[in-house]
Parts: C-alpha cells; structure tokens; sequence
C-alpha cells in the first residue's frame, strides 16, 4: 500500500533543481546550457534537470532566444563590444549558433563603428604621448579584443589618429 504523503525520491530532487534554477535565474537570466551546468554541478541527474528546464522553457522562464537577443542589445551598446565578441560571449554561453547568427546580425554595422570610433576617441586621448605608431597599434589592439572586425578598427583608427594629428 502506498502512503499518498510519501513522496518519491525523484519528485523532492525535481522540486529541489526548479527552486535552485530559479533562485540562478532570480539574479539574471540565463541559458538552457548554463543552467545545465549549474544543475548538474549540484549533483542533480540527468532526467531531473531535463524535467525541471523542460517545465521552465514552457512557461518563458529559460529562452534563449529572447536571452541572445538582449545580450547583444546590452553589450553592443554599453559594453562596446563589436560582433565577433557578442558572438564568442554567446558560443560560451552555450547559445545555439543559428540563435547567435539572427541576434548578432541585428547589430547595426554603422552603430557598431560609431562605438568603436567613440571608444578609439576616448583611449587615443589618454595616449596622446605615444609616437603615432604606438597608438594606432594599441588602438587596434583595442578594438580587437573588445571583438570589432579587422576592418572597421583600421578605419576607425586611420580616422581618429587623422582627427588627432590636425
């Protein structure tokens, strides 16, 4: 005979992992991936995890759809970054490479070289000391980790060292 107040092991592991996924996600939002690692570095199985994101997906809690999309529209415009970063920071977020295409490729290219030509304006002033050779390769030095392409960073350095020089 089965006690209805007794619960099985699997039900108190499920309830467990959606209230540790939650408590993730009440701090920021998250992807599918990373909650998967969170869950399973917890010790939770497998099946248990699948269960809980699967309920969380349903309901809009887990989307990374929505997730890459705000990403990019944050860190392209406050962090600066170009799309080769968005991209390489949502890869590791473990976000689906066709999710990455759609949310990088609204990325405005001529807003995209306005913040770098800002943030090669702001750095070129502090090394204004420098010999003209040792700026443009630290600027593009710049621009390369902050993920701008090779082109852009060597249009906006031409032009803001050009502006520097007059």
């Amino acid at each position: 005979m089965v006690d209805d107040e007794v619960e099985e092991p699997s039900e108190r592991a499920g309830e467990l992992a959606r209230a540790a996924a939650l408590r993730l996600l009440a701090v920021r939002a998250r992807t599918h991936a990373e909650l998967r690692a969170a869950l399973g570095r917890k010790g939770y199985p497998p099946e248990v995890v699948d269960g809980v994101l699967g309920r969380l997906e349903s309901v809009g809690l887990v989307d990374d759809r929505s997730f890459a999309q705000t990403w990019v529209e944050q860190r392209a415009g406050s962090q600066a970054r170009g799309r080769v970063a968005l991209r390489a920071e949502l890869h590791r977020k473990g976000v689906d490479k066709g999710l990455i295409d759609a949310a990088v490729s609204s990325v405005d290219p001529e807003t995209e070289r306005e913040a770098a030509r800002s943030l090669c304006q702001r750095r070129a002033r502090a090394l204004a000391h420098l010999s003209p050779g040792v700026r443009a390769r630290r600027l593009h030095g710049l621009l390369a980790r902050r993920g701008y392409p090779e082109a852009v960073a060597r249009e906006v350095v031409s032009d803001v060292l050009a502006q520097q020089e007059q």
